[in-house]
């Protein structure tokens, strides 16, 4: 088992600070400097990037925050060659049916490179934004029928299926996806384990202490060997990479500059009312307090002060960083999908810094060229 490296793409928006000012959000919220909007030229700088550092893939989010994610990434396959996206969807707010179509038309637009993020969603109020009233753990129970269905229909030959939730006749897809695109999940609550554990290719984790996440690849494994499954293992985790180990903390420090105790304050309020039991998980590592932030060595959860989801990120010299992946690694992780802010300049500081790190350890699994000039490796063999 090796390392695959996965980068982020901020269709949100993106800039030089923590504080929440997405290019969608309130007028007021847009006004700090350096917001940058999500548009494509933007995003497929960040694509190339990606690419020609050598990472697999980029996660893209889902939300009424963000542009859509189908219709993005598929604009920027046309900006890309081998670069895979692993896209970020929602079970119920379309038909499952109709998802296993447009998974098998993105295979043979894109040539092979979709990879499929679940995403069951944890909190009402943005899922009743979409129409969706159901509750938290009706939605798994949802989310269960439905990648069934998806499943299903890619077989090839007509399947049906009746559930609580959906009751297809006959579905299928005018050709199925070739390959069969990996189901990337995640979920922290006794709802999601059972899921994960039937569905998912790969089960994603937030970036927790190592002890935690020990524990939880041993439950989500325990629970797909009684299915008669093996589920592979992923971890999602912000970087701050330099040269030095104090210049990566300084960055770190200066990201907190802009955050008093009030915008602190109004952030926790608003993520404690997540049903998530993994936000729960993020918030819980901090406190809301900005003492004591670094969890583990290297491990900081700085972010997760003003900014839900994934709250923590790698901070250290490039080897601090290539430390810690080997740590998570020895786990069991093998997928780790990064970021940071801003995610164009951080791409080239991971890219260019651990990256080479990572590969003279051994852990990366790929044929790799310099760019032209020298600098950070460049994937010249295709991705699986």
């Amino acid at each position: 088992m090796t390392v695959r490296l996965h980068w982020f793409l901020p269709t949100g928006g993106d800039g030089r600070t923590l504080v929440d000012r997405h290019a969608y959000g309130p007028k007021d919220a847009r006004k700090g400097a350096g917001v940058r909007a999500p548009d494509i030229a933007y995003l497929a700088q960040i694509a190339k990037a990606a690419e020609q550092l050598g990472f697999e893939a980029v996660l893209t989010p889902t939300g009424t925050w963000c542009e859509d994610a189908w219709l993005t990434t598929a604009a920027l396959a046309q900006h890309t060659e081998r670069l895979k996206f692993l896209v970020a969807f929602r079970p119920g707010l379309l038909s499952p049916t109709l998802a296993a179509q447009m998974a098998a038309t993105y295979q043979r637009v894109t040539r092979g490179r979709l990879l499929l993020n679940v995403v069951t969603g944890g909190d009402s109020a943005e899922q009743r934004r979409f129409g969706d009233h159901l509750d938290h753990d009706q939605r798994y129970e949802r989310t269960d029928e439905f990648l069934s269905v998806v499943r299903g229909v890619w077989r090839g030959e007509p399947y049906d299926f009746d559930g609580a939730h959906y009751r297809v006749e006959g579905g299928l897809t005018a050709l199925p996806p070739d390959p069969v695109p990996q189901l990337f999940f995640g979920g922290s609550s006794a709802a999601a384990g059972p899921v994960a554990a039937r569905h998912a290719d790969v089960y994603l984790t937030w970036g927790e202490p190592p002890a935690q996440v020990q524990r939880k690849i041993d439950w989500i494994r325990s629970l797909a060997e009684r299915e008669g499954r093996t589920v592979r293992f992923g971890i999602r985790l912000h970087t701050i990479s330099r040269d030095t180990s104090a210049e990566a903390w300084a960055t770190a420090d200066r990201l907190l500059d802009d955050l008093d105790a009030g915008t602190i304050a109004a952030a926790q309020a608003a993520l404690g009312r997540s049903e998530s039991v993994g936000q729960r998980r993020m918030l819980e590592l901090h406190g809301g307090s900005r003492d004591r932030l670094e969890i583990h060595p290297n491990l900081w959860a700085g972010v997760g002060l003003v900014r839900g989801g994934a709250g923590t990120a790698l901070v250290g010299s490039h080897a601090e960083v290539a430390d810690r992946i080997e740590e998570y690694h020895a786990l069991g992780v093998e997928h780790f999908v990064l970021s940071g802010y801003p995610h164009l300049e951080e791409a080239y500081w991971f890219g260019e810094g651990v990256i080479p790190e990572l590969s003279a350890r051994g852990l990366l699994d790929r044929t790799v060229a310099p760019v032209a000039g020298g600098g950070a490796p460049l994937l010249v063999s295709g991705g699986r």
